[in-house]
């Protein structure tokens, strides 16, 4: 489908101009299929990866299940396009579990809220919502810092400006970061001493 494509195309252009800004390697890329896969990721060492079925089977430049065949905390950036609502809350944990901190994490989702639904929901697409994916975000230690909306309101056309009504808008975009508690400190001791009995 034309709209589709374009979106698809859009994406990735948005996503990789973000990726430009931030020190991204390395990263993974986790697609829902294999067209969205991106032909060129970015600079320097990643993965891509596309969704296969069911179960949380990937293919790409690796075949894997979850959970993810890296080390703990090995990867500096993570886009994760259209992940499968059924999966999500695992898959949101093996992305923290890998992500670094201060690691950054882009999250593309289709706004249920948006009149372009009408393109998609009879297909039986059942998209992940953002109040979930916030929530799995933040319980999994992944701070959501900005959520931006694009695409069009209704029409399928391939460039679509504009910017009214941006929460109508068919594109959610979640950006966030991984955060850790910091140690507390050392505290200045003060001085013991004894006191005399006050008497009355």
């Amino acid at each position: 489908m034309a709209g589709a494509q374009a979106m698809r195309d859009w994406e990735h252009r948005h996503l990789l101009q973000r990726l430009q800004g931030v020190p991204s390697q390395p990263w993974l890329w986790l697609s829902p299929n294999a067209a969205w896969r991106p032909e060129n990721g970015p600079a320097g060492r990643g993965l891509r990866l596309h969704r296969v079925g069911n179960g949380g089977h990937w293919f790409g430049d690796l075949h894997c299940g979850l959970p993810l065949p890296l080390p703990a905390e090995g990867l500096n950036a993570i886009v994760i396009q259209h992940a499968a609502s059924e999966d999500l809350d695992r898959l949101l944990a093996e992305c923290a579990r890998v992500l670094m901190p201060g690691g950054r994490l882009w999250m593309t989702l289709l706004n249920r809220y948006s009149p372009y639904r009408a393109h998609w929901q009879w297909q039986g697409a059942r998209p992940a919502s953002m109040a979930r994916s916030r929530v799995l975000l933040k319980r999994h230690g992944i701070r959501c810092q900005t959520v931006q909306y694009y695409g069009p309101l209704w029409s399928q056309a391939a460039d679509a400006p504009g910017n009214g009504l941006p929460a109508l808008r068919a594109l959610c975009v979640l950006e966030a970061e991984k955060r850790t508690e910091a140690l507390i400190g050392p505290i200045k001791a003060s001085r013991a001493g004894w006191s005399r009995p006050v008497v009355t």
